[in-house]
């Protein structure tokens, strides 16, 4: 199959958009697989699933069904981190996914490391090898460790980033990409609220004086967000807009 039939049949599966995207990422398709993918966009899965790529802050991710595909909204996350010009921090990444978010730190902070942990063993597989895709297994370590738990991690670091699961179990304002990413990763008890909460208890534990936690929250969630961490010692310090204008990251010192 050459890639102008490839083309078309992607096209007539999921628009032209995706059809683009997907052969300008695969060299000489087969017709099975052409035909598979196809079926694959008419169920809605998204296209960084397919190819299993997502570009995130100007870098390739791989990226695959155990994992949240990285998306524009993270990177105010990054930016946040980065406008505050930390000189050569300890990062520590709570439910890193593919690691972009440490990766894309780690990249453009000058003498940065860290460490990033996840639960998921599919998830660490995932950011292993974006790690050593980017030749970064010097500077990042993982850690299968659930940030529910003060022994997750034993060191104490200048910095705490984390987009952990926000959206309220059985809520079904989600967009039709997310049904193709994991629950754990998405979902969250006491309204979305529970991640926040242990993060607030437990992070108080590997946090140096003077150090700052940068949060990625959803939309409408910062007042809630903000009296969980307040409440457990942290100080407010900022909050910072996506290019929506919704506030996505909060940002406390302790």
């Amino acid at each position: 199959m050459n890639i102008n039939q490839a083309f078309e049949i992607l096209q007539d599966a999921g628009g032209i958009r995706a059809a683009r995207i997907i052969t300008d990422n695969i060299k000489n398709p087969s017709r099975i697989r052409v035909w598979r993918m196809a079926r694959a966009l008419r169920r809605g899965v998204p296209v960084a699933k397919i190819i299993h790529q997502k570009w995130f802050y100007g870098l390739p991710f791989y990226t695959n069904k155990y994992t949240l595909d990285p998306r524009p909204d993270t990177e105010t996350l990054v930016a946040a981190v980065i406008a505050d010009n930390p000189q050569r921090p300890r990062i520590l990444d709570l439910g890193t996914g593919t690691g972009c978010i440490i990766i894309s730190l780690v990249k453009n902070i000058h003498g940065a490391t860290g460490t990033a942990i996840d639960v998921s063993r599919g998830a660490i597989r995932v950011a292993r090898r974006n790690i050593k895709k980017f030749d970064l297994s010097n500077k990042i370590k993982i850690v299968r460790a659930s940030f529910g738990t003060q022994r997750a991690v034993r060191e104490k670091f200048d910095i705490i980033v984390s987009n952990p699961p926000y959206i309220a179990i059985g809520d079904t304002r989600v967009d039709a990409g997310a049904m193709h990413d994991p629950k754990c990763a998405l979902y969250a008890k006491n309204q979305g609220l529970a991640a926040y909460e242990q993060i607030a208890t437990n992070a108080r534990n590997w946090i140096k004086p003077n150090g700052k936690i940068y949060l990625e929250i959803g939309a409408g969630q910062m007042a809630a967000v903000k009296k969980i961490f307040e409440s457990a010692g942290w100080q407010f310090n900022r909050a910072e807009k996506d290019l929506s204008g919704i506030t996505r990251v909060l940002i406390f010192t302790i």
